[in-house]
C-alpha cells in the first residue's frame, strides 16, 4: 500500500531523529533540550536521560505564554526559548545538549535555541 505524502514526512523525519539520537544524551550534569513543533504550536523539554525524567518544561499551551495572539509562530518559540531558560536557571541548571528532533535548524527550531542562548544556557 502507497503511503501518503504526511506518511512520508514522519517517516523521513523518526529517521532524521534515530540518527540525531545516537549521538545526542543528556545526563545529569548536561541534559537534553528538546524541541517538537506542531503545526500551531511548540514544546520545549529539558531531559536527564540517565533517570529518564523531564526536569523542565514550556510550551505555547502555557497558561503564561498563551496570552500573545497578535505574534507569529517564530516570535512565539522565542518566547519558549527564553521562558526555557529561565525555568533552567531557577533549577540550576546552565548548560545542556540541543536535540531539533529531527527538524531542520532553521525557523522556529532555531528561534527556540538562541532564545534560549539568549537566556544565559551553554550549547
Amino acid at each position: 500500500m502507497a503511503k501518503s505524502s504526511g506518511q512520508k514526512k514522519l517517516a523521513g523525519r523518526m529517521r532524521r531523529k534515530a540518527r540525531v539520537r545516537k549521538k545526542v544524551f543528556g545526563t545529569g550534569s548536561r541534559p537534553r533540550l528538546n524541541v517538537f513543533r506542531s503545526a500551531k504550536h511548540i514544546y520545549a523539554q529539558v531531559i536527564n536521560d540517565d533517570d529518564s525524567t523531564t526536569l523542565v518544561a514550556a510550551s505555547t499551551l502555557d497558561k503564561a505564554l498563551r496570552g500573545n495572539n497578535e505574534a507569529n509562530k517564530t516570535d512565539d518559540a522565542k518566547s519558549i526559548g527564553l521562558a526555557i531558560a529561565e525555568r533552567c536557571k531557577e533549577r540550576g541548571i546552565a548548560a545542556v545538549v540541543f536535540d531539533r528532533s529531527g527538524y531542520l535548524y532553521h525557523g522556529r527550531v532555531r528561534a527556540v535555541a538562541e532564545a534560549a542562548r539568549e537566556g544565559g544556557l551553554n550549547f
